[in-house]
């Protein structure tokens, strides 16, 4: 269960960045609303990460969150903001999925 807590914070984590792209292009109410789904995500993420780590160790836990966070950023920012998407952008982001699924493995939990 721990883990799923925790993937579902790393995705809003991803959320989180999204909304920040998000407000970062809009102007006035839009961009306050995108601010508050960020403050929600955010809110949300951290959460579920301070739940994940009640039995998942503490450095195992945080380096998964982020890397789901990352990885995902990096997807919503080529697919949804038109960032590039680079063979070494690419490349990198593969070697981050395969140290989150090495860490995951290695866990004691």
């Amino acid at each position: 269960m721990s883990w799923l807590l925790l993937i579902i914070g790393g995705l809003f984590e991803v959320g989180f960045a999204f909304c920040l792209g998000k407000a970062k292009e809009t102007t006035g109410i839009v961009s306050v609303y995108w601010l508050v789904g960020f403050l929600v995500s955010l809110s949300i993420s951290m959460l579920l990460l301070y739940k994940a780590t009640q039995e998942l160790p503490i450095g195992t836990a945080y380096a998964v969150w982020t890397g789901i966070g990352a990885v995902g950023t990096v997807i919503v920012g080529i697919l949804v903001f038109k960032e590039p998407a680079t063979f070494w952008r690419l490349f990198f982001i593969t070697t981050l999925i395969a140290s989150i699924i090495g860490l995951k493995f290695v866990s004691s939990h």
